[in-house]
């Protein structure tokens, strides 16, 4: 081949590159995230779209760090607006106000239903993303319950790990009274400003502040009722170190002064910051009532990706996803090991990662725990006016304390809650 011929195929060869260029660069699509926590929910998204880059390099990632309730309050502003232009293509809902934004705002999600293999994940999240039968959420992660204890402590007073699997709540209280007795340490921190154990306690028996119709459920209520009554005998007892605000209730257990934390697995981690406590917790599951219904599992917390039906790219957004959060075993095991995330998706459980031992819990299969019991965690509509239920149980909480009977505080949270929802 002379220059000539080569000079013309070599300019056409450039053409055509240039041309593919175009038409890849024309093709490209961002999708747009909104969360909030740079070192849990941004990192973990970010791992995602790494992984789904990887097969679809047309798609590039915007993911925008917000507080928490900036996201709230950019998200609300943006639906009632009725102007979708300024709202990102996948959101981040906390599960306790996803009913909230469903209800609200009909429309405004994408279902996910027919894309989505929801057998796959632990009930009670699909049920909180569910409405006139259609789901519309991908669920992340989890905030299943367990019961943190020291095992020095509780060794101390006389009891092995095996005491402190499937109690009541009264054995709870009375483990805890002879733990103070003998080690002079409370049994737990309480923030009694805080509902957060009453809504532990009431969904582990299947109950919540609203029926299945989203119709408030209080005065009739066995498990809130059961609830109020346990929290009262805790006090009673005295078996509770006092605690003002988050970062208190955290110094409760972070400085060894009490021997048990009774939250959500995403504490794991803070539990675990303290190296000079390794090989002295355990966990079990957390106490059950002495209803009909009770179990030893519940949740606090968690949150769960949404796709808005406005999105420019929600195919794309929905098969992103589809991929990674309804498919992909080993991302879960990723943001297990590096971020504490206990994911929602079952077929997780049987990574490599969720069944290592746990030095710092003395050898405990802690992760594998965790998930076993995720998948018992009951399902309860959170309905729409939960943070409004909240209020009304904290505002009567010093009342039940002083010992006002547990109907008429109920009683007095009901209308609340009525007036709150009206």
């Amino acid at each position: 081949m002379n220059v000539r011929t080569y000079l013309p195929r070599l300019t056409s060869v450039a053409l055509a590159g240039a041309s593919l260029l175009a038409v890849s660069a024309a093709e490209a699509k961002e999708i747009t995230v909104w969360c909030w926590d740079p070192n849990f929910n941004v990192a973990i998204m970010k791992e995602a779209g790494a992984r789904y880059t990887k097969s679809h390099p047309d798609i590039t990632f915007n993911i925008v760090d917000f507080a928490k309730a900036d996201v709230e309050q950019k998200l609300q502003t943006g639906l009632s607006s009725g102007t979708a232009d300024a709202l990102p293509d996948i959101v981040l809902i906390e599960d306790y106000g996803a009913q909230k934004y469903l209800q609200s705002f009909p429309g405004a999600f994408a279902p996910l239903s027919g894309s989505v293999d929801y057998s796959g994940f632990a009930p009670y999240k699909v049920e909180l993303m569910t409405l006139d039968g259609q789901v519309y959420g991908m669920p992340f992660d989890s905030g299943v319950t367990g019961l943190y204890y020291r095992k020095d402590y509780l060794e101390q007073a006389g009891f092995k790990p095996e005491d402190m699997q499937g109690i009541t709540w009264d054995r709870f209280i009375e483990i805890g009274q002879q733990v103070e007795a003998k080690t002079g340490k409370k049994m737990m921190g309480l923030d009694p400003t805080d509902a957060g154990l009453v809504r532990i306690i009431m969904q582990s028996a299947g109950q919540w502040y609203f029926d299945k119709d989203g119709k408030p459920n209080i005065t009739g209520n066995a498990a809130l009722k059961a609830s109020l009554e346990t929290i009262n005998k805790i006090m009673a007892a005295n078996i509770y170190k006092p605690a003002a605000g988050w970062s208190d209730w955290v110094g409760t257990f972070t400085s060894g002064d009490v021997a048990s934390v009774i939250t959500g697995v995403w504490i794991t981690g803070t539990v675990k910051a303290q190296p000079d406590q390794s090989g002295k917790w355990g966990v079990a599951p957390i106490p059950a009532l002495s209803i009909d219904g009770a179990t030893h599992a519940s949740n606090l917390g968690g949150s769960s990706w949404y796709v808005l039906e406005s999105s420019a790219e929600k195919a794309e957004a929905i098969d992103f996803l589809n991929a990674v959060y309804a498919k992909d075993v080993d991302f879960y095991q990723t943001i297990l090991t590096d971020r504490g995330a206990v994911g929602s998706l079952l077929a997780a459980r049987g990574g490599a990662a969720y069944g290592e031992a746990d030095a710092f819990f003395g050898g405990e299969k802690v992760w594998q725990n965790f998930s076993d019991w995720l998948a018992k965690v009951p399902s309860v509509n959170y309905g729409v006016f939960t943070n409004e239920a909240d209020t009304a149980v904290t505002a009567q909480l010093p009342a039940l304390t002083q010992g006002t009977p547990v109907d008429e505080v109920l009683k007095a949270i009901d209308a609340e809650v009525s007036a709150q929802i009206q």
